[in-house]
């Protein structure tokens, strides 16, 4: 749908007289935040919570719901970033932690669990034959091109415009920074990057092919995240997989976001092995979690048996509490039906909405894959950043709490009635006052 044809678009001073709105009704969020700026920059430590003129503080949730310390509450379809797929409580997920704290908060020491926890990861995603846990899916995508580093002898990191691979492997930008961000700067591990144009596998052919004897690895989300749930083309990906192979290079699938998309992750859907495979997120049933793995010629490299071996450690990479919370996950709640479930409510949740914006000439869409996707204002410049925010705080004054990117992720406790709800309000939203017609 071109520019012309859209029918709605943001009203003038809507945007300004929402969040007045928004600071009225929420006084104690707003004392909540000036306090938390006085120790922490900016109000909290993850940058992708702030709103502006203050963020939300939460007292608790339940469910597929949030309370705030103002009294309201919330359906939370971000979904803590893809990363909440349990919902806020899961009484199976609870049983296996209190059972982990009574055993010993931090044993110190191997326990039989880790190896019934990576086994589990290994019979969902054959590809990773040998597994190494992390903190954090950033600490996972770091040690993995690290590892690869390695094993090739070569230096240069190919990364793919718009990408995200962590806190500090990100903002792949053109001119390096988002387009509403120009001033903003990142904080990055600086490798060596070869940044590609994503889903273009014959230019990211071209650049690659003249660098050839210097790239270590190829790392690639088979839908990027962060970068707005942009599905990557099968023939993209198994393109990768060609190029990988021809030049010696690693390559490397960050399915930290993807790995809930399928039971076997895309890599299982596309049917395509990576040398490589990062995870993280839900995996660790709610705790800080991730993981890397990979072929066992690679892998190999960090066997301490070996005399010479790649040394990396991390004190919590093994936690009682995570890897039992992580075994109870995927024994009993991320099952093969209910993934199927929730990634069917998401397929069924994006065509529903795509028609509403289509029916009412709304300058939106949604992409995606299953039950992560999201939402985009198509006008360009200043107009589609207001239009982006306009949808935004007018869900939250409804109930429904998305990323102020977009970004809705359901949960494994969502119901077809959920899906209908959304629909619901996004109408009432743009036929709302924040909207009005071209």
């Amino acid at each position: 749908m071109s520019i012309q044809k859209y029918r709605l678009k943001p009203r003038p001073g809507a945007l300004e007289a929402i969040k007045e709105a928004y600071s009225a009704k929420n006084p104690e969020s707003k004392a909540a935040f000036d306090e938390a700026v006085t120790v922490l920059p900016g109000g909290g430590t993850r940058k992708t919570l702030y709103v502006d003129p203050f963020p939300l503080f939460i007292t608790g949730g339940k469910g597929q719901h949030v309370t705030d310390v103002d009294g309201h509450e919330y359906w939370d379809l971000a979904g803590d970033f893809v990363s909440g797929l349990y919902g806020k409580t899961n009484p199976i997920l609870r049983s296996a932690i209190m059972e982990a704290l009574d055993s010993g908060i931090q044993l110190g020491m191997h326990t039989k669990k880790e190896a019934e926890f990576a086994t589990l990861i290994r019979d969902r995603l054959p590809s990773m034959e040998l597994i190494r846990f992390t903190n954090s899916g950033t600490e996972a995508n770091l040690q993995a091109i690290c590892a690869s580093m390695h094993y090739t002898g070569r230096s240069k990191v190919a990364v793919f415009s718009n990408s995200y691979h962590g806190g500090v492997v990100a903002d792949f930008y053109p001119g390096g920074a988002r387009a509403n961000e120009p001033g903003s700067l990142t904080l990055k591990v600086p490798f060596d990057y070869l940044i590609c144009p994503y889903n273009d596998l014959e230019k990211t052919r071209e650049l690659v092919n003249d660098l050839k004897d210097d790239v270590a690895c190829i790392i690639v989300e088979p839908m990027q995240g962060a970068g707005g749930c942009i599905p990557g083309t099968p023939e993209f990906l198994r393109g990768l997989r060609e190029l990988s192979k021809a030049i010696g290079a690693v390559l490397i699938f960050d399915e930290i976001q993807t790995a809930r998309l399928a039971y076997n992750g895309l890599q299982g859907v596309y049917e395509i092995k990576p040398d490589m495979t990062t995870i993280g997120k839900y995996f660790g049933g709610g705790l800080a979690f991730g993981a890397y793995g990979g072929r066992k010629e690679i892998m190999s490299m960090f066997d301490t048996r070996k005399a010479v071996h790649v040394k990396v450690g991390g004190t919590f990479n093994n936690s009682i509490m995570t890897v039992s919370a992580g075994i109870a996950a995927l024994r009993y709640v991320m099952t093969r039906p209910a993934l199927e479930k929730v990634n069917t409510l998401g397929d069924m949740m994006r065509a529903e909405i795509m028609a509403l914006f289509a029916k009412l000439g709304a300058p939106f869409e949604m992409t995606g894959v299953g039950a992560i996707n999201e939402i985009h204002c198509l006008l360009p410049g200043p107009e589609g950043l207001s239009g982006q925010h306009l949808l935004f705080f007018g869900l939250l004054d409804k109930g429904i709490a998305i990323a102020q990117r977009g970004l809705c992720a359901l949960t494994l406790l969502a119901e077809e009635g959920d899906i209908h709800r959304l629909t619901r309000a996004i109408q009432e939203v743009l036929e709302g006052d924040l909207f009005c017609s071209i």
